[in-house]
């Protein structure tokens, strides 16, 4: 008989070791999503899909959501999930609401993953407990993001690090997915050193930590005060992943100091907001544009809605729509936008060096010759079909995309 204490050892080694495991299959379909992208224009890259509108808070500064709203039937929601999959998306994202309030969330999450798409859940936290997530876990939820925005519960919001600190240690222990805190800075947040907090904790716990800025009620920026600027600088500071998406987003850094950004939004095609009744919308903040059913969207509606100018744009805070562009500025402009990231982290850290590998993928891929030939080999080892220049793209011919 092993003493408990090396039984105790081994059993979380198993469990660190398993959790490693379901990452790098995470990495694996993520890779896949970014190659689809790079293949293709004409399906979603992200969708946020409303399962219920109802929310168990009543943060001041929120407008997405309502204390009386039923759940979205099931059969309707996995409708919308089959649609959105025949449409090609690849990441779908449950928010709210509050998705945990649905009674049938672990049927939806199922339903995406079995439809090949990544599980996303953006939730409060309020109602997680180790069963709850254990429960996530067996329905192959992929991601699960909360923000936090204060250390102590005040009259703004009570998503405060003290409410849900037993929660995140709970997230820590039992979640196979990965898990995003996200701090929030704005004119709403009373203590913005509050922010600081909540992202050495998520650190301390081992998960992503990203920040955002809280914006007006149509989306739009809010300039942030010195003090606030300030934390915000230092938060940043302390991301580390070249290629993370808080890296790209520049933008941010222009909201912050309330200055406009120069970007093509896509949303309506790479980004879509499906609200309860089933309407597809640019996103959160511009509901109403274009406003078309979900089942009757098709593969035309996405090429025009991703590139109609969006008036918008200039000053747009909605970090998740910026986030999908970038990929189409990847498969746009390869050499311009890896060249602009890796400026920035120049500009960050002066003693920062390029790393081999990304030296040797740019080799392999940011020349065209070379490319046709390594990218062949990338998208088999991925299980894709490379596209022939000399046959027709389905996309045209059809209203669901592969």
């Amino acid at each position: 008989m092993f003493p408990l204490s090396v039984t105790l050892e081994k059993t979380g080694y198993a469990m660190r070791l398993r959790k490693r495991a379901l990452e790098i299959q995470r990495k694996l379909r993520e890779t896949r999503m970014f190659a689809r992208a790079m293949q293709s224009d004409s399906h979603p890259i992200l969708v946020q899909i409303v399962p219920i509108r109802r929310c168990n808070l009543d943060c001041a500064y929120c407008n997405e959501y309502d204390r009386t709203s039923d759940p979205v039937p099931l059969q309707t929601m996995l409708a919308r999930i089959d649609r959105l999959a025949d449409l090609g998306a690849a990441i779908i994202t449950l928010s709210g609401g509050e998705p945990t309030l649905h009674p049938d969330l672990d049927a939806i999450i199922r339903r995406i993953r079995e439809r090949g798409a990544i599980a996303t859940l953006i939730t409060n936290g309020l109602l997680l407990t180790p069963e709850r997530i254990r429960a996530l876990n067996h329905a192959g939820l992929d991601y699960l993001q909360i923000s936090i925005d204060n250390a102590r519960p005040d009259d703004v919001s009570k998503k405060s690090l003290q409410v849900l600190d037993r929660k995140l240690a709970w997230l820590a222990e039992h979640a196979d997915f990965g898990v995003t805190i996200n701090s929030v800075l704005g004119a709403a947040i009373h203590n913005p050193h509050d922010a600081l907090a909540v992202s050495l904790r998520a650190r301390d716990l081992g998960f992503t930590s990203t920040v955002g800025i809280l914006h007006d009620q149509s989306g739009q920026l809010a300039p942030l005060g010195g003090q606030q600027q300030a934390v915000y600088d230092q938060i940043r500071k302390r991301k580390a992943s070249l290629f993370s998406f808080a890296h790209f987003d520049s933008f941010q850094d222009n909201v912050s100091r309330g200055l406009p950004t120069n970007w093509h939004c896509r949303a309506g095609g790479r980004f879509l907001y499906i609200c309860e009744d089933g309407l597809v919308h640019y996103c959160s903040q511009q509901r109403g544009k274009p406003g078309i059913p979900l089942d009757r969207y098709t593969v035309h509606d996405i090429r025009r809605e991703a590139a109609t100018p969006k008036g918008c744009a200039p000053f747009c805070t909605i970090s998740c729509v910026h986030q999908t562009a970038m990929l189409d500025d990847f498969r746009e402009r390869p050499r311009e936008t890896l060249s602009g990231i890796l400026a920035r982290r120049r500009d960050a850290d002066p003693t920062f060096q390029t790393p081999a590998l990304v030296r040797a993928l740019s080799w392999l891929f940011l020349d065209q010759r070379r490319r046709g030939v390594f990218g062949k080999v990338a998208l088999s080892a991925l299980g894709l079909k490379p596209r022939n220049r000399g046959m027709v793209d389905p996309l045209r011919r059809s209203d669901s995309a592969d």
